[in-house]
């Protein structure tokens, strides 16, 4: 489908107030209150519930393998997660699962 400019720059304006108005909704409007406890204890959870939403895409369907998942993925996820849990080490979780990937990917070619 084609757009003509006017209809990109239309889109784009309608996007961007969007956004803002969602971010305004919750900082502009809430920002100078104290939430209560219930709520500040749920947002705790928000960076943990959003990382293996944007992580598991690339694992399960990599754009690198045609959507189809693979064994070094896989297995550098598995090594990345089982390393988070016994060390509780985010650094050494990381490169681990990073070297086990280019490992993987070395020796399966």
């Amino acid at each position: 489908m084609n757009y003509t400019a006017t209809q990109v720059w239309i889109i784009i304006l309608v996007l961007g107030a969007g956004t803002f108005a969602i971010r305004f909704s919750f900082l502009g409007l809430f920002g100078r209150t104290n939430l209560p406890p219930w709520a500040l204890r749920l947002l705790r959870y928000t960076p943990v519930a959003v990382l293996p939403g944007l992580v598991a895409p690339l694992i399960l369907w990599p754009a690198a393998n045609a959507g189809a998942p693979e064994p070094a993925r896989l297995t550098a996820a598995l090594v990345t997660v089982t390393l988070g849990v016994a060390t509780r080490n985010v650094l050494a979780a990381m490169f681990g699962g990073g070297v086990t990937l280019y490992a993987m990917l070395y020796f399966l070619g």
